[in-house]
């Protein structure tokens, strides 16, 4: 009987431990996230890779424009031009139908896949 009585007591201290320690854990927290809250955080600015101007090839020119521009924005109105002349395959959307104009720009291709893409404009942007 002894032993079982030792034993309700440890467990009796212990969750009084557990309590406590709870009670204060968040009390610190607070103190924590008050100090850090007044901080502010800039505001995150693009990698100058992705913003960096570019120079379209005469070829590419034709489609997108002659003067520089990012990437993003090169390939934003590769996909104006293509979805304007309904160049995307019927059966297959991720294909994409050279034109006269987009036949130099696709290496000679009939049909390029929307992620070949980017390999086939990176050879024509300095």
């Amino acid at each position: 009987m002894a032993k079982k009585a030792a034993k309700k007591a440890t467990k009796k201290v212990a969750k009084k431990a557990v309590k406590k320690a709870a009670k204060k854990a968040p009390a610190k927290k607070a103190v924590k996230k008050a100090k850090k809250a007044p901080a502010k955080k800039s505001a995150r600015k693009a990698g100058a890779g992705l913003m960096k101007p570019y120079t379209p090839s005469a070829a590419l020119g034709e489609v997108v424009g002659n003067k520089a521009m990012a990437r993003t924005e090169v390939v934003k109105k590769l996909w104006v031009y293509i979805k304007a002349n309904n160049l995307q395959d019927k059966k297959n959307r991720r294909m994409i139908n050279a034109d006269s104009k987009l036949k130099p720009i696709f290496s000679g291709k009939d049909q390029v896949s929307m992620f070949e893409m980017g390999k086939h404009l990176s050879k024509h942007l300095k």
